[in-house]
């Protein structure tokens, strides 16, 4: 059970902030599976838009409603003393959230929760920022399915025409710019919205910050090694999560020099799920 300094002071809290990624790329947001996505290459947090609800002062949390293919997705979203909160552009106690219909949160994630950085309640509907993986695109209908971290069902966004689509991180990624080419499925986005008609997002950029096929170098100290299950985890920096990487201890020689608290380089393809390695290099 969590415990918070709010709620043993009847509203007070505390919780934890929050892919350690390839050079230039984005924060990771956890764990593969079909309801969380796979890390991506570290940097900014997320700004999400939305209705709060159920704002729970004694366990520190609340409920986000983001839009999604005319029908809204919830997101519980924790907080604690340090959170800023900001109604109308004025800041107000954390003690004083409260559910609006309007609201812009910037987020970073604690493990595989989500921790509010900043609360912006607003009067007029804002606009937002949602990461997550492609299910597919539909070019006829300009529609965009993606599901986003640690929401179980589908978010549809609305993708106009002339929607800049650009690649993002490391150099060797980001020189090429395939544009709506890249919405492929399993491809993991970062998509600016602003509110449209129906309840769904109208996209006004989307950055593209992993496809399968690519590959990524990730370079950084050695935290543990796993020959039998064929898995390594990276430290590539001080500030972020690891980063796990597969690989195949038959393929490479130097599997037997891999050992903790060493410097690796590896270069890994990502194939929707998870990073591969292709290439291992101790330094």
């Amino acid at each position: 059970m969590r415990v918070s300094c709010l709620g043993l002071l009847a509203f007070c809290a505390t919780a934890a902030s929050g892919q350690a990624l390839p050079e230039g790329l984005l924060p990771p947001s956890e764990a593969v599976s079909r309801t969380t996505l796979p890390s991506v290459p570290p940097g900014r947090s997320t700004v999400m838009g939305g209705q709060i609800e159920n704002v729970d002062l004694i366990r520190d949390q609340f409920a986000l409603k983001v839009p999604g293919g005319g029908s809204s997705h919830t997101i519980k979203i924790l907080f604690d003393e340090r959170t800023q909160v900001y109604q109308n552009g004025q800041k107000i106690s954390v003690l004083h959230l409260h559910p609006a219909d309007h609201a812009s949160i910037e987020t970073r994630l604690d493990g595989t929760s989500i921790f509010a950085v900043r609360i912006h309640i607003l009067s007029n509907a804002p606009n937002g920022q949602l990461r997550g993986q492609v299910v597919g695109y539909n070019a006829g209908k300009g529609e965009l399915k993606i599901r986003g971290t640690n929401i179980d069902n589908t978010v549809t966004i609305a993708v106009p025409a002339g929607t800049p689509v650009a690649r993002t991180g490391q150099a060797a990624f980001a020189q090429t710019s395939p544009g709506l080419a890249d919405l492929v499925p399993d491809a993991i986005v970062d998509v600016a919205f602003q509110p449209g008609k129906d309840g769904i997002g109208q996209a006004n950029r989307i950055d593209v910050l992993a496809v399968p096929g690519a590959e990524f170098i990730f370079r950084g100290e050695l935290l543990s090694v796993d020959l039998r299950a064929g898995r390594m985890s990276i430290a590539t920096t001080s500030d972020h999560p690891p980063m796990d990487i597969a690989f195949d201890p038959s393929r490479f020689e130097v599997g037997r020099q891999l050992h903790q608290g060493g410097l690796v380089k590896v270069t890994a393809r990502f194939d929707g799920t998870r990073y591969n390695a292709t290439d291992i290099l101790t330094q």
